[in-house]
């Protein structure tokens, strides 16, 4: 009798859980796509371990430095969430030269990009409120909360402002808040679920420039503004919108087949630009992304048998022609174990990502 209800309960136990990796595997409707094959780490791409001469710039406990800014005074922001894996609450702290750290505004949530404008103030994208203007005596204004199909900005990326005010910013989804299994879910449909958008200060008015992207990432604007690159983190590569000459207002692929997940991008003085990856590619990943049904296994896998992001420092320096000068890592993941955040000020880069408790800063050579 004992053997018998433990057979009936070990019955039970399997039921339930192939019910529930059925229920989950319908929560998802990947597409089929084939990646190219990922590009080796050679020649200008060859491995190095430079990030690990970083020092840490810790953050009093909180996580998630995803967008590095400096103001006039060479005081640094980043917006930050409560706990490594809960997005749900964020603060945006500013962190002096001596690296005293202190909360510039209770935000209630997590904060992506961040830019000040020519009056000074912080230009920000809350996942809860969309694109905000910070004054600065601290008062938050709701500039556009979302697009023309009234689909909500719920998670907004990076930024960019050009030098007539017009503020150029993307959107991952307008499906679902951010959380470590809506990403994952996000890497594994291959769906165009967001968009590159522009705000027009004067007009109030938000224009779509791209509708639909693929994870739609860091944004930047080129030294002479012809042009706004984003990064799409789901499928290896650089957008490019054209804002001026023979080509404006249309899109091509600045750079394909990357070495990794692009995240964010910040140009240097020079016109080139700092790229920064989540981590770098994964085979298995790129094996399964032409097979939906294997996709929606993996996806209803229990979280302790999914796959886990990689460990792994990568930022890489590219050209205004979209070619890679050199690349800085940490491949041990030790000292930078994401670089989603990268910004030069002063002879540094700073990196920061969405799940690290601290900002890195490198020393770059001369």
């Amino acid at each position: 009798m004992k053997k018998s209800k433990i057979a009936i309960g070990t019955s039970m136990i399997l039921i339930l859980t192939v019910g529930i990796m059925l229920l989950e595997s319908c929560s998802i409707h990947p597409l089929a796509w084939k990646p190219e094959r990922k590009p080796a780490f050679s020649g200008k791409l060859k491995l190095n371990e430079k990030l690990s001469a970083i020092k840490k710039i810790p953050l009093d406990g909180w996580y998630g430095p995803e967008d590095i800014v400096f103001d006039g005074q060479g005081n640094m922001y980043c917006g930050v969430h409560a706990k490594e894996n809960d997005f749900s609450d964020g603060r945006i702290l500013k962190i002096d030269s001596q690296g005293k750290v202190e909360i510039f505004l209770n935000t209630n949530s997590w904060v992506a990009g961040l830019h000040f404008d020519t009056s000074g103030n912080l230009i920000a994208l809350s996942h809860k409120l969309g694109l905000i203007s910070i004054s600065p005596n601290k008062k938050v204004t709701v500039l556009a909360n979302k697009d023309y199909k009234e689909r909500p900005f719920l998670i907004p990326n990076g930024l960019d402002i050009a030098s007539d005010g017009k503020i150029y910013f993307s959107n991952t989804s307008s499906e679902s808040a951010y959380n470590v299994k809506y990403g994952r879910k996000l890497i594994l449909e291959i769906r165009p679920m967001g968009g590159l958008y522009c705000y027009d200060p004067t007009t109030t008015h938000v224009e779509t420039l791209i509708d639909g992207t693929y994870f739609g990432n860091g944004v930047v604007l080129s030294k002479d503004e012809s042009y706004v690159l984003m990064t799409e983190t789901e499928k290896y590569r650089i957008l490019r919108y054209w804002l001026k000459g023979e080509q404006q207002g249309t899109t091509d692929v600045f750079m394909d087949n990357l070495p990794g997940f692009p995240n964010g991008i910040s140009i240097r003085d020079d016109g080139s630009y700092w790229l920064g990856f989540s981590t770098k590619r994964n085979d298995a990943l790129d094996k399964i992304h032409p097979k939906p049904g294997m996709k929606k296994f993996v996806y209803c896998l229990p979280n302790f048998l999914q796959p886990k992001q990689e460990l792994f420092g990568m930022v890489l320096n590219i050209s205004n022609e979209g070619e890679i000068n050199f690349g800085l890592y940490d491949t041990t993941g030790k000292f930078v174990p994401e670089a989603g955040a990268v910004k030069e000020f002063d002879g540094h880069l700073y990196i920061g990502g969405d799940v690290v408790a601290y900002i890195s800063k490198y020393k770059l050579e001369k």
